[in-house]
């Protein structure tokens, strides 16, 4: 099987950070809205050297209320649960922790607003349509709306686009990598893609 390499290539590099999903340059992943796994939903990420670095497997049904992001050894790192009596949507990602299970952030979206609460005095990101039915910006209310993740239909060189289902994420350097995939797989149960 050939390899999805993203459009600019990155070596990976650790942050002095103890997490190994924050790194000090900007990173480049290529997300593929397709199971692994024959015959179930979910989501693949690939990072700029083409390995598998987050899934998504969704054995039951499309959009389901509930899915998991886990690494490539299958350590789930988020828990992300539709909450049901929400109107205009509402999803919980839980940091994934086999002693507890914490409420990490909370996305929310009223008609065309989409919102991500990083907790109690935390603040929050803000998601921006760019264009497209899939493409959008994620940026820091915190920080006078700098960027912090991008994610765009994946082209080729000439301008091609490589379908529905294979987009681009480009991460801005010191940003948790897994919270901004757990908001991707979010985004993509609220454009019923996973």
């Amino acid at each position: 099987m050939a390899k999805v390499y993203p459009q600019t290539p990155s070596s990976p590099s650790q942050s002095p950070s103890s997490s190994p999903y924050v790194s000090s340059k900007q990173e480049f992943f290529t997300i593929w809205m397709k199971s692994l796994v024959y015959n179930s939903h979910g989501c693949t990420a690939y990072n700029s050297s083409g390995e598998i670095v987050y899934r998504v497997d969704n054995y039951d049904t499309k959009c389901s209320s509930q899915v998991y992001l886990m690494d490539i050894r299958g350590n789930v790192l988020f828990a992300i649960q539709r909450k049901k009596l929400q109107v205009f949507g509402c999803w919980d990602g839980y940091k994934w922790d086999f002693s507890k299970k914490q409420r990490w952030f909370r996305v929310t979206r009223k008609r065309q607003t989409i919102h991500v609460d990083l907790g109690v005095g935390e603040g929050g990101y803000k998601i921006v349509k760019t264009g497209g039915k899939l493409g959008f910006k994620i940026i820091n209310l915190d920080q006078d709306g700098a960027l912090v993740a991008e994610f765009k239909p994946k082209q080729t060189a000439s301008g091609i686009d490589l379908g529905n289902d294979v987009f681009t994420l480009t991460v801005e350097p010191d940003v948790d990598q897994s919270l901004i995939m757990a908001i991707i797989m979010v985004l993509g149960l609220i454009h019923r893609q996973l």
